[in-house]
């Protein structure tokens, strides 16, 4: 399995447009799941009265989204094309839910934007899309899904197509390199086969298209940066935090400082699914095991770095966002919670520089007082304890962020630039 270079997919569109529905086709036209589990799926839409969300079900796996039918947590489900193999995320679309959206949105390697035939662009679907682009998602493919139910019509196709196509222009996207692929994630048609429905179409299926994306390329020369999930005191062992290394690469007997608690110390081994390792790069797992240093002294959202290039040490940071939902206005002195890499701390909004058009980037208003959901602004931070981040410019998966507050997600966005602490 890990001998195909690995990639994680997000699925995002507007509620309904059936984004579970076609996870659960590509995991069952690529063998993940069976005809038994299918079976069992169906017998249970039938009793909670939603008859053909069978496939959708596999994805929506606790009790409480199968019986409101909307998708709640994010949910992890690993698939193989004939050149990858994905980890899938699937983004939930309803508004509420938003939050687990960004947790995705910001691993992600590239996305299916999933649109409906018979519905076309709604809110959301301009929402998700504004929100990968802030994010960095480059790599898309517009899924233009419920074909079946627009009578395999090509008229409505072209339709929804030019839709999706001037939306995604608008916002910077290079549409010309995007494919737009119209299926049936109920009937599975054009998922993974051709279908006979559609003769007027000769692009590729939706699983030939997830083949046309690039692996990004692993950041190997950049500094070592590797953000703590957890720590773990082992007997026999001593401290063993556990991360994903983001950038660069990890040995043993290298010299390291954890930030932003300024701790150096040496590694001692590393490991990953239980086996030794002699290096870690990018993208994997790993635990690794530290000398003369004790468990309390590191927590989750410290970031490990070469002793001689540390990582950076935030007393404000310039960031652009967009806000997403918020009751009211959002003003300087406002301090909500920024989820950043591994990290969560308050932060406040020290300065609104400048409010910016989201269709053409240009700057429409300098210094306003105050910004509210749909706006996209450039802002100045200041974290209410250390907090070590980077640029999205230098390192792009540790400078990007969700922002929290009274349980929803009301914005996300990406650091433009870092005041550093002195070291």
């Amino acid at each position: 399995m890990a001998d195909k270079p690995h990639m994680n997919l997000i699925f995002i569109g507007h509620i309904d447009h059936g984004k579970s529905t076609t996870v659960g086709r590509l995991l069952y036209d690529t063998g993940v799941i069976t005809d038994r589990d299918i079976q069992r799926y169906k017998e249970l839409t039938q009793q909670l009265n939603r008859p053909t969300f069978e496939f959708a079900f596999v994805m929506d796996s606790l009790k409480e989204e199968r019986e409101r039918g909307i998708t709640i947590d994010i949910a992890h489900r690993d698939f193989q094309t004939p050149k990858y193999y994905f980890t899938i995320i699937d983004a939930p679309g309803h508004r509420d839910f938003v939050k687990n959206m960004i947790t995705g949105a910001s691993q992600a390697d590239a996305a299916v934007l999933v649109v409906s035939a018979v519905d076309g662009v709604m809110a959301q679907t301009r929402e998700h899309a504004i929100l990968a682009n802030v994010l960095g998602i480059q790599q898309l493919i517009i899924g233009i899904n419920k074909m079946d139910a627009a009578k395999y019509s090509q008229e409505q196709f072209e339709t929804t197509k030019k839709a999706a196509y001037d939306l995604l222009k608008s916002l910077g996207f290079k549409v010309d390199q995007i494919p737009f692929v119209p299926y049936s994630a109920m009937e599975g048609a054009n998922v993974s086969k051709k279908s006979d429905k559609m003769p007027w179409y000769n692009g590729p299926t939706l699983l030939e298209a997830l083949d046309s994306f690039k692996v990004p390329a692993k950041p190997v020369d950049k500094p070592l940066r590797l953000p703590v999930q957890d720590v773990f005191s082992i007997s026999g062992f001593g401290t063993v935090p556990v991360g994903r290394v983001e950038t660069g690469i990890m040995k043993p007997g290298d010299q390291i400082i954890i930030e932003p608690s300024g701790i150096k110390t040496e590694v001692k081994s590393i490991e990953m699914h239980h086996q030794a390792l002699q290096k870690a790069e990018p993208g994997d797992n790993v635990g690794f095991n530290i000398k003369g240093i004790e468990k309390k002294d590191i927590k989750r959202g410290d970031v490990v770095g070469p002793s001689s290039n540390p990582p950076k040490v935030a007393n404000e940071f310039t960031a652009q966002i967009i806000v997403l939902h918020h009751q009211n206005v959002i003003a300087r002195g406002y301090t909500p919670v920024f989820h950043i890499h591994t990290a969560q701390v308050a932060c406040s909004f020290v300065d609104i520089l400048e409010k910016k058009d989201p269709k053409s980037g240009q700057t429409l208003e300098k210094n306003p007082q105050t910004i509210k959901t749909g706006d996209i602004a450039i802002v100045k931070v200041k974290p209410t304890k250390p907090i070590s981040l980077e640029k999205y410019s230098d390192f792009p998966q540790m400078g990007r962020f969700a922002i929290r507050d009274m349980g929803e997600t009301i914005g996300a966005g990406i650091i433009l630039d870092v005041e550093a602490r002195q070291q």
